[in-house]
């Protein structure tokens, strides 16, 4: 009888897969305190779901570290790329954003494919993974 499902749920139904190291820093992240309150416990709620595997079984379309990422903007049908790498390892001159960016830590660990929707300032965008490849 209810036929009013939330139909922009995708966030829930793909899986996030992290390996235990980016895990560990996604957590480290969220007692900084430097996300906003909604994309604080949308964060919270992902890694309550992950699946934790060793970098070696992480499979090759998911975006983590060392990856090169394009994302197609829903609402615009703007695409952006991005090469995330560790926080320690962005520069500007080499073309690298951290993992810890904030569209590093809407898109970590979902497959190419995956729909998210995300807070970015004061607007929730939603974005579309077109491509991953690792870079290392």
């Amino acid at each position: 009888m209810n036929n009013n499902v939330n139909h922009h749920t995708q966030i829930q139904e793909t899986p996030v897969i992290l390996t235990t190291g980016i895990y560990d820093l996604l957590k480290d992240h969220i007692r900084r305190r430097k996300l906003s309150k909604a994309n604080e416990a949308a964060l919270e709620a992902q890694l309550k779901k992950a699946t934790q595997v060793l970098r070696k079984d992480l499979p090759a379309d998911v975006v983590t570290v060392e990856t090169l990422v394009t994302v197609k903007d829903l609402d615009t049908g703007e695409t952006q790329e991005y090469k995330f790498v560790g926080p320690d390892k962005a520069r500007k001159k080499n073309n690298t954003v951290s993992i810890l960016s904030p569209m590093g830590i809407a898109l970590i660990g979902y497959p190419e494919g995956a729909i998210i929707d995300w807070e970015f300032g004061d607007c929730i965008k939603k974005n579309q993974i077109t491509k991953v490849l690792r870079i290392s």
